[in-house]
């Protein structure tokens, strides 16, 4: 596995300029999840076989509502699969609008490939009908060689194939309040979000409450939807926490340039690398030699930069000339940060 270090030029002690509908969202204005169980017809005998009990009793009890009695136990087409059906209702949906639903195998049928969802009902958290859903199943395009892809075939999209039947109603005009919702909890960024928008108004029209939340209280001269489609564009100097992103299944690792790894000696298999703090540095940033002293039985890989210590950029591009594969290098990241020799936050996707 090939792995792809992509560093992002920032510092993390600085402030950053950026507009507050980057960094807050609006309590209240979300997308809302959908689900529903049907049938995909039409495949070339890639259906859910016999073993599948529920899709046979489904079928069965589809032709029933049609006038057409079938005894479960005498149906053998594998032209049909049991599904799952989701989607996102976007939030101000109106009755009639269409969006993209998911498709996906709940039995042991081969691909869905070439089928058709027959009309299903797609239900919120709170057990109404809010959408219907029917149409084409696609499972993806072709790659390089013009061949489909088929690395999930018995999951697919049904492209504008959800229709609005029932909207979910959010009332911003008539409301004198709302709250922000922060990305990330951060107190300075709450106080910062209160004093760029009451610097804009020239009044207190807002109050950071926690760190995650700051409330708004509309001027008498807007309307809510004015109100926020202002703020939403009032600039802001926002801080942002150095952070690591590894991403397991590619071996992609994300990483600041500016991240430093605090002095530590670290053995991984074979491969053992001391960081070392220079007092007066000599040594060019990020260079590496190999110093003939014995560390726990292997020869250790030394570290430098101008600063003194290294960084996480530093250390991936050394761990790699010592021959670390994307899994060895993500399983020291990961040890390091238990171990307190990175401060940066570590997330694994």
């Amino acid at each position: 596995m090939k792995l792809f270090i992509a560093l992002l030029l920032f510092l993390t002690t600085l402030l950053h300029a950026t507009k507050i509908n980057e960094v807050a969202n609006i309590v209240g204005v979300r997308d809302n999840q959908l689900i529903g169980y049907s049938l995909v017809v039409g495949l070339k005998k890639t259906g859910d076989g016999t073993t599948s009990k529920f899709t046979l009793q489904t079928i069965s009890n589809m032709l029933r509502a049609m006038n057409i009695n079938m005894n479960p136990i005498d149906i053998k087409s594998k032209n049909v699969a049991a599904v799952v059906v989701t989607a996102k209702l976007k939030p101000f949906a109106r009755e009639g609008d269409k969006f993209d639903v998911t498709v996906s195998s709940i039995g042991d049928a081969k691909s869905l490939e070439g089928g058709t969802l027959l009309m299903t009902p797609l239900k919120g958290v709170d057990g109404n009908i809010y959408a219907v859903a029917q149409g084409a199943v696609s499972i993806g395009g072709k790659n390089e060689k013009g061949v489909a892809h088929e690395s999930h075939p018995t999951a697919g999209k049904v492209y504008n194939g959800g229709l609005v039947e029932r909207e979910i109603n959010i009332d911003l005009y008539h409301q004198n309040y709302v709250l922000l919702s922060l990305k990330e909890e951060n107190f300075k960024n709450a106080v910062a979000i209160q004093k760029a928008i009451n610097s804009y108004y020239a009044t207190q029209v807002a109050v950071a409450i926690d760190p995650r939340t700051v409330k708004l209280q509309r001027p008498k001269n807007k309307t809510m939807i004015e109100f926020l489609a202002e703020v939403q564009n009032i600039d802001m100097y926002y801080s942002t926490k150095p952070k690591i992103v590894i991403n397991e299944r590619t071996g992609t690792i994300v990483a600041g340039v500016d991240i430093e790894v605090k002095p530590i000696v670290l053995t991984h298999g074979e491969i053992t690398i001391k960081i070392k703090e220079q007092n007066q540095p000599q040594r060019p940033a990020g260079s590496m030699v190999v110093d003939k002293d014995m560390v726990i039985g292997l020869n250790e890989n030394e570290l430098y930069t101008k600063k003194g210590t290294t960084t996480v950029a530093n250390l991936v591009r050394s761990l790699q000339k010592l021959g670390a594969t994307p899994k060895d290098i993500i399983s020291i990241l990961e040890s390091m940060k238990s171990a307190g020799s990175i401060a940066a936050d570590l997330e694994v996707i």
